[in-house]
């Protein structure tokens, strides 16, 4: 299970205690003028987790990427990694690595002096790592940059990052305007870095089926708030598709919490948060599981709609 996965990699035993969460947000806001990006926002996600970061357009993605990377300063809140709040120490920034959705990378450079230019700014850095995965991805260190690919740009960009030994790695729409092999390609590549280094990462997209398979935690953000907030395999647990009656579905939703609710004529299908409620029992009911792509839109179109975050690890 995706949940062992990310144990496995952290290298921590179940009966060790407690580390400090890779990422912590307490009441986390920030302010744009007269415009709320982002507001109380309150999560905390354990080290070692793939996070898949969902949301609409302007619901703060890129805004809570960029705080947690030490880029802008909350209006108000606190955010740690790894225990220690960002911005304060040095060395705690070099312990994050940021890959933002247009990959900035200067053209002009080859790809070696692209390395040379990761290795001056990153006292961690790892050359023979950089090196060996460009090998393997068959990237000339002598080819320029702005003549690569845009698969192999953003290859090239995941590379500095990873190079960086990271043990926090933030993607801002990392396989935005990639085609469908290059976009396979770079998931791979990274959740083979994932697997090498046990670093935590957490990633935005628009594209859920992207996500899936990579993913064990969730984060979803909607209107600046955080919607969701846990393990993906407890939330898919938490909830079914319930197909029944249409004439029943109301007191279907007045014993459990109804996140979406479809009728056509005698009908209803409901996504549905399970309880003692459930109609599990009843063979007027037909209960399934649902994916998470089903679970992610149901939330979105239901912006009050919420399942609360676990407690903080740390204090603040």
């Amino acid at each position: 299970m995706k949940a062992a996965r990310a144990q496995e990699m952290s290298g921590r035993d179940p009966g060790e205690p407690h580390s400090p969460a890779a990422l912590e947000a307490v009441r986390l806001t920030k302010r744009y003028r007269g415009t709320w990006a982002l507001r109380d926002c309150t999560l905390s996600v354990p080290a070692g987790r793939v996070v898949a970061l969902v949301g609409p357009n302007g619901a703060g993605k890129s805004t809570l990427l960029h705080l947690v990377a030490g880029l802008i300063a909350p209006t108000r809140g606190g955010i740690r990694i790894f225990g220690e709040p960002v911005g304060q120490r040095a060395a705690a920034l070099a312990r994050v690595a940021f890959l933002a959705q247009d990959k900035p990378l200067y053209g002009g450079f080859t790809v070696a002096e692209t390395l040379r230019f990761g290795r001056h700014l990153n006292p961690g850095w790892d050359d023979a790592l950089a090196r060996q995965r460009l090998a393997e991805l068959d990237i000339p260190l002598n080819r320029k940059v702005g003549k690569l690919s845009g698969g192999q740009r953003a290859q090239l960009a995941l590379t500095l990052a990873v190079a960086k030994r990271p043990d926090l790695l933030v993607m801002d729409e990392p396989l935005a305007n990639l085609d469908p092999v290059a976009r396979h390609d770079v998931m791979r590549s990274l959740m083979a870095a994932v697997a090498e280094t046990g670093m935590t990462v957490v990633m935005s997209s628009h594209v859920v089926s992207d996500l899936t398979d990579a993913c064990d935690w969730l984060v979803v953000l909607n209107g600046g708030h955080v919607q969701i907030s846990g393990e993906v395999d407890e939330l898919l647990a938490a909830h079914r598709m319930l197909t029944g009656p249409a004439e029943l579905a109301d007191g279907i939703a007045a014993r459990i919490p109804v996140i979406g609710d479809s009728r056509s004529g005698r009908q209803a299908v409901l996504l549905a948060r399970t309880g003692p409620g459930t109609p599990s029992h009843d063979p007027r009911w037909r209960v399934s599981g649902v994916s998470l792509e089903e679970l992610v839109l149901a939330y979105l179109r239901h912006p009050d709609a919420t399942v609360l975050p676990r407690p903080a690890l740390t204090a603040t």
